[in-house]
C-alpha cells in the first residue's frame, strides 16, 4: 500500500503531481536540487489552492490537510528514503532521467515503486538503469495536473502485474482515470498529439494559413478546447521538439521528423508560455490578445 510519496523535480509537472498526492492525503515530499525552484513550486501550489477554493473545490480544512501532508527538500537521498512510491518529474532528457533513476534506486527502500512522468522516453530503458525493473513504471500525468483527469500508466517490458495494479489503484485514490498502455515511443497520448502539432506547425511554415486561422479551424471545426499552436506553447516548444525527436528516432519514420520551424524557434529561445513568446505572446503566463509579432501575417517557408 502506498502511504508516502516522493516527487523528484519541482517544475510545472512536479509541483502539480505533489499537489494532487498531498490533496489525497498521501505524505508527500517534493524534491529539487534548486531551493529557488522549490520556492517557485510552493508559490504555484498556493496559487492553485487559491483557485480551487475560489471555485468551491477545496475547503479550508482540506487546504490545511494538503499543506500538512506536503514538505520539500533539496536532498534526493533524504527525500526518497521513506517513500513507498517515487515519481520522477525531471526535464524530458534521457541522460538526466537515467542518472536520477540510478540515484533513486540506490536511495529508495527496496519495496518502493519507481515511476517516471516521462511523456515519451522508454520505460524499459529507464528500468534497465535500476536493479528493480519489475518495480519501474510510467505515470504520465497531464498538464495542469490538478485539473486533468488522465494518467497514462505505462508498462515497461519487465514491469510486474503487482506494480501495475498498485499504481492503477493509487491513481484512482487521486481521483484520476488511469489508462494502461505499453512501452512504445510516445505511448498513446504523444504518439497521436505530437504529429498533429507538428503538422500544424508545418502548415504555418508553408504559408497555408496564419496562427489564428489554424487554431480556429481546429477549435471550431474539430471541437478542440485549444488550438494546436497554442497548445504547443502551453506544453513548451522545447518539450514538443524533444518528444518528436524520440518518436523519429524510435520509429525511424520520416513522418515524425520535427518541422524546421519548430527547431528554429527552440534554437531562438522562443519556447512558448515559459519564455513569454512562442506562436503567441504571454504575460505572467496569460496569453495576450493577438499572436506573436513574428507570426502577425501568414508565414512562408522562406521567412526563417
Amino acid at each position: 500500500m502506498i502511504k508516502t510519496v516522493a516527487v523528484v523535480g519541482a517544475g510545472t509537472m512536479g509541483n502539480g503531481i505533489a499537489h494532487v498526492f498531498a490533496q489525497a492525503s498521501f505524505k508527500t515530499v517534493l524534491i529539487d536540487v534548486n531551493p529557488e525552484q522549490l520556492e517557485r513550486a510552493q508559490a504555484t501550489i498556493a496559487q492553485n489552492i487559491a483557485r480551487q477554493m475560489a471555485k468551491g473545490l477545496l475547503t479550508e480544512t482540506e487546504k490545511t490537510n494538503l499543506l500538512n501532508c506536503l514538505s520539500t527538500t533539496t536532498s534526493l537521498m533524504q527525500g526518497v528514503a521513506q517513500a513507498d512510491l517515487v515519481v520522477e518529474a525531471a526535464t524530458e532528457n534521457e541522460t538526466i532521467k537515467l542518472d536520477i533513476f540510478k540515484q533513486m534506486d540506490a536511495a529508495a527502500p527496496l519495496h518502493a515503486i519507481l515511476a517516471t512522468n516521462t511523456s515519451s522516453i522508454s520505460i524499459t530503458k529507464i528500468a534497465a538503469a535500476t536493479k528493480r525493473a519489475g518495480q519501474v513504471i510510467g505515470m504520465h500525468f497531464m498538464n495542469p495536473v490538478p485539473v486533468m483527469k488522465l494518467v497514462e500508466v505505462i508498462n515497461g517490458y519487465n514491469t510486474s502485474q503487482a506494480t501495475t495494479a498498485t499504481v492503477v489503484a493509487t491513481c484512482e485514490q487521486l481521483q484520476k482515470t488511469p489508462c494502461i498502455v505499453n512501452d512504445y515511443p510516445g505511448f498513446v497520448a504523444n504518439r497521436i498529439l505530437m504529429p498533429m502539432i507538428n503538422e500544424a506547425i508545418g502548415a504555418l511554415h508553408e504559408g497555408v494559413a496564419n496562427v489564428q486561422a489554424i487554431d480556429t479551424v481546429m477549435k471550431l471545426g474539430m471541437a478542440h478546447p485549444m488550438g494546436p499552436l497554442q497548445l504547443a506553447d502551453f506544453i513548451g516548444l522545447d518539450v514538443c521538439l524533444a518528444i518528436l525527436r524520440v518518436l523519429h528516432q524510435g520509429f525511424g519514420n520520416a513522418k515524425y521528423a520535427p518541422c524546421v520551424l519548430l527547431s528554429n524557434m527552440v534554437a531562438a529561445g522562443k519556447l512558448g508560455v515559459k519564455t513569454g513568446e512562442g506562436f503567441y505572446t504571454y504575460q505572467s503566463g496569460t496569453k495576450i490578445s493577438g499572436i506573436s509579432s513574428q507570426f502577425a501575417a501568414t508565414i512562408h517557408s522562406h521567412s526563417l
